[in-house]
């Protein structure tokens, strides 16, 4: 779904310049609470079979992808103002902090930590910090999004 707005907003527009003004920009935090259905269905689109997956014992290492998707109510290319037709995912890591459980409410609030121009492509670096609801860090993410010229 974001995607799909992200394209239909910005087809034909030229993405903006990224520089040093960027960098500490800040993303609208959001709440997402882990429920087991989500656990299982992004195993089964991973094609893992683990059973502890299935009941929700354990979450899969990368399940922050599910709750930037589903938790964010405005995707981060529309704050960024990327033109998603020339956008390439360069890079994602995951930095564990803590444990995440089914049931807990996971805060995520995310920041521009570096933006710069190289050879006409735009590079953004976003780090994004996964809170549970007693206030304890569980997970940083850091993502390296390229708009191209």
């Amino acid at each position: 779904m974001h995607l799909l707005s992200a394209l239909l907003i910005f087809e034909g527009k030229e993405g903006i310049e990224m520089n040093e003004s960027r960098k500490g920009m800040r993303l609208e935090p959001f709440t997402f609470t882990i429920e087991a259905g989500k656990i299982r269905e992004f195993a089964q689109a991973l094609g893992d079979d683990n059973p502890d997956y299935e009941t929700g014992k354990r979450i899969p290492p990368t399940f922050a992808t599910v709750i930037e998707f589903w938790g964010s109510k405005r995707p981060m290319e529309d704050v960024l103002q990327l033109n998603m037709a020339k956008v390439l995912h360069a890079g994602q890591e995951y930095e564990y902090v803590g444990a995440m459980a089914v049931g807990d409410q996971i805060t995520c609030e995310g920041e521009v930590i570096d933006a710069y121009t190289r050879a006409g492509m735009n590079f953004v670096v976003v780090e994004n910090k996964y809170k549970n609801q007693r206030g304890e860090l569980v997970l940083i993410s850091r993502s390296t999004i390229i708009e191209r010229s």
